[in-house]
């Protein structure tokens, strides 16, 4: 049987792909049954945050916490940008819709599918960011695709976050929206550096929402 949709989910500096496995249980609702995932690991690198260590990362990055002022690796961000591409682009071609592939990710990874969602030339299913932030200089937003504009993204942010700002993703959706792309931002009191329950029970009713399901389903 074909899936219904698919979700590519990008993990956060250092980590792996099979590491997040395990996030897949959480998503119990009948309609994600036949929802296919994947989860990609990034390649080794050197970090200039961690004084140039070798370790799993989409690309590099300046420094860390990252403030909502951090510079931008906009080379490295594109080379990974294109391999996100690559892998929508794989699943084009085996016959799933653009608009029923979602890209999400935390930290880094949450970063980086927001760029790759944006710099898609078709509309996603959507975009989910948990403690992300814009990885790309401001400018960036002229070179969104129409298409792209129309994909939804969703925005979840811990307020205690020690490692990606705060005040970094909430600098995020003002930017987008003035783009024309639409924008849901949760803050959550408390939360740091992690994703919780609450987060991961909102993306399986934004999925739903976004492949059409009934609340009970």
């Amino acid at each position: 049987m074909a899936s219904s949709a698919v979700v590519i989910w990008l993990h956060g500096l250092g980590d792996s792909g099979p590491a997040n496995y395990g996030l897949k249980s959480f998503f119990t609702a009948k309609f994600m049954n036949n929802v296919k995932w994947l989860f990609p690991s990034a390649p080794t690198q050197r970090v200039t945050a961690n004084y140039g260590a070798l370790m799993p990362s989409w690309f590099d990055v300046a420094e860390l916490p990252i403030s909502a002022q951090s510079p931008e690796m906009e080379a490295g961000v594109m080379k990974a940008v294109n391999s996100v591409h690559a892998m929508i682009d794989k699943e084009v071609t085996a016959g799933v819709s653009p608009d029923k592939i979602f890209v999400c990710g935390f930290s880094q990874g949450g970063a980086l599918s927001l760029a790759s969602a944006l710099l898609y030339p078709e509309k996603l299913a959507g975009a989910a960011v948990f403690s992300g932030w814009v990885p790309l200089n401001p400018e960036f937003i002229s070179k969104i695709p129409a298409k792209a504009k129309l994909t939804p993204i969703l925005w979840c942010h811990g307020m205690s976050d020690n490692v990606v700002d705060f005040k970094a993703g909430q600098a995020g959706p003002p930017l987008l929206e003035h783009a024309g792309v639409g924008c849901e931002f949760k803050a959550y009191p408390g939360l740091g550096h992690s994703i919780d329950g609450d987060e991961l029970s909102h993306l399986q009713e934004w999925f739903g929402l976004r492949l059409g399901a009934l609340p009970d389903a």
